[in-house]
């Protein structure tokens, strides 16, 4: 069986103190099985989703990788005395 694996550039948008910057991650969608795709981003360890359709499929994503943002930002752990500096790639 042959599996087609698309390759989509997803923006993630982030507000900060100084505006917005948008950060790409690579998304893999994959044929379901049972019908319909899902997807994961390498580069955030475990994020997943699914869809019926492509567009669901990527919305769906979008959401997941936002939340596992969220979620990392939250259970990051700063030493009172580390300063906090974002880069933009």
């Amino acid at each position: 069986m042959i599996r087609i694996v698309f390759h989509i550039s997803v923006s993630y948008s982030t507000l900060t103190q100084i505006g917005v910057i948008a950060v790409k991650f690579r998304v893999v969608v994959h044929p379901a099985e049972e019908g319909g795709f899902w997807a994961e981003v390498p580069a955030l360890a475990g994020c997943v989703s699914q869809g019926e359709t492509l567009a669901e499929t990527l919305a769906n994503i979008r959401e997941a990788a936002a939340g596992w943002l969220e979620v990392a930002d939250d259970r990051a752990q700063h030493d009172a005395n580390a300063q906090l500096a974002e880069i933009e790639l």
